[in-house]
């Protein structure tokens, strides 16, 4: 018996390629742990985009492409962390491991380098959910 909630995670997914999002969509799964629940994907593709859903306030993960063109991932997610109240966490996928320093800056929580490993893809965003979902517990 499944003790996860019933209520599907939507995971914000941006990049302008809509092949490397497709990629990411089909890393992560339709659900990238047993003891989480499902997963709805929202595809973006253009930064005020991603502004104007993450203001809705009803995104729990969100995965940045740091190669996505004309606003890279992690200037989005820089900007989002700054800017939204309760940003969502985010894992930036980079194209070298030497820009992890990038993604330092740009606050996000988790990192994965191309090519895309799925395991680690959904391991990193399944431990997102995670700690989303202890976020949004009220307190004892």
């Amino acid at each position: 018996m499944s003790t996860a909630p019933e209520r599907p995670m939507k995971v914000l997914v941006y990049s302008d390629d809509a092949d490397t999002r497709a990629q990411i969509k089909m890393a992560i799964g339709r659900r990238p742990a047993a003891d989480l629940p499902k997963v709805e994907f929202v595809e973006i593709a253009t930064q005020p985009a991603v502004v104007e859903r993450l203001d809705r306030g009803d995104i729990d993960v969100m995965v940045v492409d740091a190669e996505a063109q004309p606003a890279g991932g992690l200037g989005v997610c820089r900007q989002a962390k700054d800017e939204v109240y309760d940003c969502p966490p985010v894992l930036a996928i980079i194209a070298r491991r030497d820009d992890g320093w990038l993604a330092t800056w740009s606050r996000a929580d988790a990192v994965v380098s191309l090519p895309l490993d799925p395991m680690a893809v959904a391991r990193a965003v399944a431990d997102l959910m995670r700690r989303r979902v202890g976020d949004r517990l009220p307190a004892v």
